[in-house]
């Protein structure tokens, strides 16, 4: 830490503050596109924005009051890196940091010259992956602020050391949990947790004032997420769609790709895609297929092989979770079959 915070005194002096990107458009203009593993024309709610374009280290105003900072973190699952976001109130000049992303020199330089002139009050993380949190604690003691939001991971006794376990942040040690319902506010502003399980144990999303739902991982507009057991439950994601469903917010910000604009549509079309994926697991089985392995090169037969491993946590969850609904029989090493 000591070593990033060095260094990000060598870069604050290019950095870009808030008040010179307030009033620049929020919205670009995305095409819309169909991913190669999505259902297409079986589920019309489901249209994937893939073309999203982001200047690393440069704020970008995204609603009133509100930018993104996107890290240089790009990967198969992070898509073109975490965006960070930052919630001000003009009033107090008070700022809320909502996953401040991964430990990355550049990330932090930006995020700190993006704060200039405001004073840090919260610092929010909906969950701890090494992408979203790790952040957290050096961005604290460099600006201040109480670091805020889901509870630390817990590894469970059965599956420590799989799944997406060594993804998360085993450090995080937030000053202050959230539960659902707990709010939070600078001036005027609030933002209310919303337990949102299901990517992990202990996501959370945040309602930001009423009509914006600050998303995490839960929905990202440019891919399906990720369910990994056992920290991911299939049961539970589904849900927390659900939930997420009847609520009153109408632009979704996610940590991953561009702001979804119709959002319940988009849960929706979420829904269908988990169901549409169950009864094509169903038919692998009908088929004879009885492990993960032989299931996902036929599910996915055009997806990047740097995802099979994802893909084959999802149709794991998918499992488990029929399993637990008494529809689908585990023989043990990995062997199912319909019961």
């Amino acid at each position: 830490m000591a070593g990033l915070r060095a260094e990000v005194a060598n870069r604050l002096d290019g950095g870009t503050r808030i008040a010179e990107v307030e009033g620049r458009s929020s919205r670009g203009n995305l095409a819309l596109t169909s991913n190669s593993d999505q259902p297409g024309a079986a589920n019309p709610g489901l249209t994937l924005h893939t073309d999203f374009a982001p200047t690393y280290g440069a704020p970008q105003a995204v609603a009133r009051n509100v930018v993104r900072i996107v890290c240089e973190n790009p990967s198969p699952f992070t898509f073109k890196g975490t965006g960070t976001l930052i919630v001000t109130d003009e009033t107090t000049k008070q700022a809320v940091v909502v996953d401040p992303g991964p430990e990355n020199a550049a990330h932090l330089a930006a995020l700190t010259g993006a704060l200039a002139g405001y004073t840090l009050r919260h610092i929010l993380v909906t969950h701890t992956h090494r992408d979203h949190s790790p952040l957290a604690r050096v961005l604290q003691e460099t600006a201040g602020g109480s670091i805020m939001g889901c509870a630390p991971y817990v590894a469970s006794a059965e599956g420590a050391g799989s799944g997406l376990d060594a993804s998360n942040d085993t450090d995080y040690a937030p000053d202050e949990e959230m539960a659902d319902g707990d709010t939070i506010g600078i001036g005027s502003r609030r933002l209310t947790a919303v337990a949102t399980p299901g990517h992990t144990a202990n996501h959370l999303c945040f309602a930001l004032d009423e009509d914006i739902l600050l998303c995490g991982d839960h929905v990202m507009g440019w891919s399906t997420t990720v369910i990994a057991p056992p920290d991911g439950h299939m049961g539970s994601y589904m849900a927390s769609l659900e939930k997420l469903g009847a609520r009153a917010e109408t632009r979704y910000l996610p940590a991953h790709g561009a702001m979804i604009e119709q959002p319940h549509r988009f849960v929706r079309g979420l829904i269908t895609h988990r169901r549409q994926r169950e009864t094509q697991i169903r038919k692998r089985l009908e088929a004879g297929d009885h492990t993960i392995a032989e299931m996902v090169p036929r599910l996915y037969p055009q997806l990047d092989t740097r995802l099979h491993r994802a893909a084959a946590l999802s149709v794991r969850a998918h499992l488990d979770d029929l399993v637990e609904r008494g529809e689908v029989v585990s023989d043990g090493a990995d062997r199912f079959r319909l019961r």
